[in-house]
């Protein structure tokens, strides 16, 4: 099954007095449930602006975008609030954790806005924590722990709600290289236990190569995608 289509994608931003910037050109690709993709390119090739789209947290100028066959509707909100806390999950490079709330707390935050019972909202984080090896952390606030670690809790975060596509935006960009190493394994375990779908942009060869598949950006366009190996 395909999880996420697009197809004639473009996104054109005002700069003002002078003419509009093409981010992206007629995008037209494909995710398969359960496949690993991470998207690469240099800086402004649209990669970031191709993931919020895909994500529901941009709208394209042109173009439709499908999640799991259904197309999304940009101006809906209450669609958009849907897809956000029942099919998509989100990790940033920021991280983007609450900083008064411990690993626990950050990754129930997201249950209670699907009126989860708070006894499941903490069995549940607990399970996830459990899952990227912070089950000794769990009562630790954002500053207390290490990059990998916070970048971990946001990855359990990410879960809290079983979403069956993640999107990470340069998800090891903030860390050390074995750190990256680390999570990039992480990511590619839970892919492959939970066959959850991922997109990630990424500029690190370590990243990609946990990945399925490589979709290549230059100037807003896909100007290669393959197999890693």
């Amino acid at each position: 099954m395909v999880m996420v289509e697009t197809k004639g994608l473009s996104k054109c931003y005002s700069s003002g007095a002078g003419p509009e910037v093409e981010a992206l050109s007629r995008i037209d690709l494909k995710v398969e449930r359960g496949e690993f993709v991470s998207l690469m390119g240099p800086s402004g090739s649209g990669k970031s602006t191709l993931l919020n789209i895909l994500g529901g947290l941009d709208r394209p100028s042109a173009g439709s975008l499908f999640i799991e066959g259904k197309e999304v509707d940009f101006g809906n909100v209450e669609a958009l609030v849907r897809l956000h806390r029942q099919t998509v999950g989100f990790v940033f490079q920021a991280f983007n954790l609450i900083p008064t709330m411990n690993a626990l707390e950050n990754v129930c935050y997201p249950m209670h806005f699907n009126r989860v019972s708070r006894p499941l909202q903490k069995k549940r984080a607990s399970e996830l924590l459990d899952l990227v090896g912070l089950e000794d952390r769990v009562m630790h606030l954002p500053s207390e722990l290490s990059g990998g670690e916070q970048q971990r809790v946001a990855i359990a975060r990410a879960l809290a709600n079983r979403p069956r596509l993640i999107l990470a935006d340069e998800p090891t960009g903030n860390l050390d290289s074995g750190t990256g190493k680390r999570i990039a394994a992480l990511m590619k375990q839970v892919n492959r236990e939970e066959g959850i779908s991922f997109v990630v942009t990424t500029h690190d060869p370590e990243m990609a190569g946990n990945t399925d598949r490589v979709i290549k950006l230059r100037d807003g366009r896909v100007i290669e995608s393959g197999s890693v190996n």
